[in-house]
């Protein structure tokens, strides 16, 4: 072997490894382009050795003949070298990008310049090539012209950037699914079911394709809807604000703020057979990956602040009503009243509430459900009412800097039973931090209107309510800013509640 032959083999082995190095750094999916230029390596070293070996036993024909196709590989290895560093490696770190058969085909042109090169250079006219392969090329066209049409197609779907690779796309009517790669012959869709479509090119080409999640060129949250049915006998507004405000006052992962959600009536007793007004809740999703577990959220969202508001949802109007008779009637209130009055006594707050003040204050109680990751109240929000957690998990944040942007900061979690916003209830002081649904949380809401009837009758709760009030309060202000109460600021605190209760009920 000569070391000219020594040298390029040595030389073209440190270029293919160092181009593998980059790719896999750069551009790891363009691996493939790696692998030909390994196998197109491995066959030039084996023709390299053949001619060693033929020159060896004294066969200068044949040494010859595997000469010129070492030659060519040789010139087919730098071809796709030289492409590989700048289609894989250079434009994509510069931000560029070529669609990938359009590399192809400048690879390909490239392999064709340069076979006829070699060919000159062993004393072949080129011109007999050219001729020959354009007759094989046009038989070859004749006898699979549906695989060249798919060829046309993907060359076409590449050149015009209409389809790129990563977008969402709807096609055979209904299918959806996320373009992986655009190939030669067909198009890899890859469906949120983990199943992989391979869609021929011409078949692509020949229906309307829906682009999802793209406007003006511009990747764009998807907008989707979520429809519901309820009952008929409540009103459009009330039920189209209710659910609107719940999806727009907490957010809902993989939901976007913008455009914000919004909840609409699309149509009221259709034909008048129908029972139920049916509603629409759009929304726009960031990644379309994860759209039925985001919309099932977004249900769980609308079911809560529905039942909160005690809205019901529409049953079949081929059901028949049945009024419940006064003894059903009975039973089932007795059974609600002891779930209220079951949730009021695990309440501290009311631990030295006589019977009968319980039994009031149960009878007043609404239940309130919210779901994971939904704000109970807000920060600085005038609400007189108290919320006892029956069920679930809460967290309590607070916004250090409330006249200012500053940042929230956990100061408590609430596990169930437990009660918060009794400084609403009993002083009608603003919210003094948010309260936040870690989990499923079922909740009763005790009023103004409820507790003044007990209050009233026994103003002297006002002084046992104002000393648990006040360790609460400073209990949450230690968790917050670190400042442990003296007993003097305790007596402080319990005065001034004190004096707030007494006039917020004119006591």
């Amino acid at each position: 072997m000569s070391w000219e032959a020594i040298a390029w083999l040595v030389g073209l082995f440190v270029a293919v490894v160092l181009t593998a190095a980059l790719v896999n750094r750069v551009r790891p999916q363009h691996k493939r382009r790696v692998r030909r230029i390994l196998v197109t390596y491995a066959l030039y070293a084996v023709a390299v050795g053949l001619v060693t070996i033929f020159t060896t036993v004294d066969r200068p024909t044949w040494a010859t003949s595997v000469d010129g196709g070492a030659e060519l590989l040789q010139a087919y290895l730098l071809v796709m070298v030289a492409a590989t560093l700048v289609f894989s490696v250079t434009m994509p770190a510069l931000g560029a990008e070529l669609p990938l058969i359009a590399s192809d085909l400048i690879v390909g042109l490239g392999i064709v310049a340069s076979t006829f090169v070699v060919l000159a250079r062993h004393g072949m006219n080129p011109t007999n090539a050219l001729v020959s392969g354009a007759v094989i090329s046009a038989v070859l066209a004749i006898s699979l012209q549906s695989t060249l049409g798919n060829i046309l197609g993907g060359i076409a779907l590449q050149l015009d950037g209409s389809i790129r690779e990563g977008d969402w796309i709807q096609f055979d009517q209904a299918r959806v699914g996320r373009v992986r790669e655009v190939r030669w012959r067909h198009t890899v869709v890859e469906t949120r079911e983990c199943t992989t479509i391979i869609v021929p090119n011409s078949q692509l080409l020949g229906q309307s394709i829906t682009i999802l999640a793209k406007r003006d060129g511009e990747t764009v949250p998807q907008r989707i809807g979520v429809m519901f049915h309820v009952d008929y006998r409540n009103a459009p507004s009330r039920v189209t604000r209710v659910v609107t405000e719940a999806l727009q006052n907490s957010p809902i992962e993989n939901v976007a703020a913008e455009p914000a959600p919004i909840a609409n009536c699309i149509d009221l007793a259709r034909d008048g057979r129908e029972s139920f007004g049916t509603y629409v809740a759009r929304f726009s999703i960031i990644d379309l990956t994860t759209e039925e577990a985001t919309a099932s959220a977004v249900r769980a969202r609308i079911y809560a602040a529905l039942k909160r508001e005690s809205i019901q949802l529409s049953v079949p109007a081929a059901i028949a009503y049945v009024e419940p008779t006064d003894d059903v009637s009975a039973k089932r209130f007795a059974r609600d009243l002891e779930a209220r009055l079951g949730a009021i006594r695990k309440v501290p707050l009311f631990a030295s509430f006589e019977a009968s003040d319980l039994d009031t204050l149960a009878r007043g109680m609404k239940p309130a459900t919210f779901t994971e990751g939904e704000v109970i109240f807000r920060q600085g929000a005038v609400a007189h009412s108290l919320y006892i957690l029956a069920a679930g998990r809460a967290q309590i944040r607070t916004n250090v800097d409330p006249d200012g942007p500053g940042h929230s900061v956990q100061v408590a979690e609430v596990t169930a039973p437990n009660f918060f916003g009794e400084r609403g209830l009993m002083t009608g002081e603003p919210r003094a931090a948010d309260v936040v649904a870690l989990s499923d949380c079922e909740c009763f809401r005790l009023d103004r209107a409820t507790f003044e009837k007990v209050i009233l009758a026994n103003p002297a709760i006002a002084n046992e309510l104002s000393e648990q009030l006040a360790t609460r309060r400073l209990e949450l202000e230690a968790a917050r800013d670190g400042v442990i109460a003296t007993a003097a600021r305790h007596e402080s605190e319990r005065e001034r509640i004190r004096r707030a209760i007494t006039d917020f009920f004119g006591l």
